[in-house]
């Protein structure tokens, strides 16, 4: 069933990817050339070394951003890059020269923080700027934002929930004649940049993702022979066939290749140490690896 659900989503994300940008096979280096054309060659040069700076486990979520960036680029034309956003938000230009983080968004990197910016300003060109924010972490539907003081029954308020995420809060009048509101969930919709941030991520999955111009190849790099056993090891025993697992992981892109086969999101919750530690495995974190492995040496 939970192999099901993952084919299901890499299916879905491979249209999603053939209808926005017109790949069967997202690859880094389609991506690469697509975006260049769009942004313009120094642009793009500088997100893939942003891209290159990134640990090898998130080298693909970086990609992704540039996919929401070159999708969201053709939407609102490259000028984009050189428009403040008002407030804290700096032109796009100057952020990814300088690759420096702006609050709120400083959980994110500088990629993501452009890639949320980007699915944001074209959801408010299709729909209009959100009349308030919610949390869909809650599913309740009921009176969940402000209403505006000109709401009448009917009315439908535009309402932002992610980036580029939107939905409608409709206007309703309660029994008790007081106005209200309710999440219509089936309105629930994404920009077409936030679409394709998401469907390149999963249609193109962990990787590896190989960048030109890079000597010594990054996923060439041995791991911690011992580790690698231990984990791989953990790995078939709790479930993953042989040819998920792969064979002897000897180097980063070995192990990369692995995580990408086992589906392990889709797994059950001791899995997530898993992750917790092969990503230490890969990135070089020896404390963090340590600690993993003592971890998931504890669990039955």
């Amino acid at each position: 069933m939970r192999e099901a659900r993952a084919e299901d989503a890499r299916t879905e994300a491979r249209r999603l990817i053939r209808d926005l940008l017109g790949e069967e096979r997202p690859s880094a280096g389609a991506l690469l050339r697509e975006a260049a054309a769009v942004l313009g060659g120094d642009r793009v040069a500088r997100c893939a070394e942003l891209a290159r700076g990134a640990p090898l486990t998130r080298r693909s979520a970086e990609l992704a951003s540039l996919a929401g960036l070159l999708v969201g680029t053709r939407e609102l034309g490259a000028e984009w890059w050189e428009r403040s956003g008002g407030g804290k938000r700096p032109a796009p230009d100057e952020v990814l020269r300088t690759a420096t983080a702006v609050d709120p968004w400083t959980d994110l990197t500088v990629l993501e923080m452009l890639a949320a910016w980007i699915a944001d300003d074209a959801a408010d060109r299709a729909w209009g700027p959100p009349a308030a924010v919610t949390d869909l972490n809650s599913w309740q539907a009921e009176d969940r934002v402000e209403l505006p003081r000109d709401a009448v029954p009917g009315r439908r308020i535009v309402v932002s929930f992610d980036a580029g995420g939107r939905l409608d809060a409709v206007v309703i009048r309660r029994p008790d004649d007081d106005l209200g509101s309710n999440l219509d969930f089936n309105s629930l919709r994404y920009s077409r940049p936030a679409e394709a941030q998401w469907s390149w991520g999963v249609a193109a999955g962990l990787g590896p993702h190989r960048l030109d111009g890079e000597d010594p190849d990054p996923y060439g790099a041995p791991v911690d022979a011992a580790a690698a056993r231990t984990l791989r090891a953990w790995t078939l025993r709790h479930g993953a066939t042989a040819e998920q697992a792969g064979p002897e992981w000897q180097v980063k892109g070995d192990v990369v290749a692995a995580i990408e086969r086992v589906d392990w999101m889709w797994r059950s919750g001791e899995w997530f140490a898993w992750w917790r530690g092969v990503s230490a495995l890969v990135d070089g974190d020896p404390a963090q690896l340590a600690a993993r492995l003592e971890e998931i040496a504890a669990a039955p």
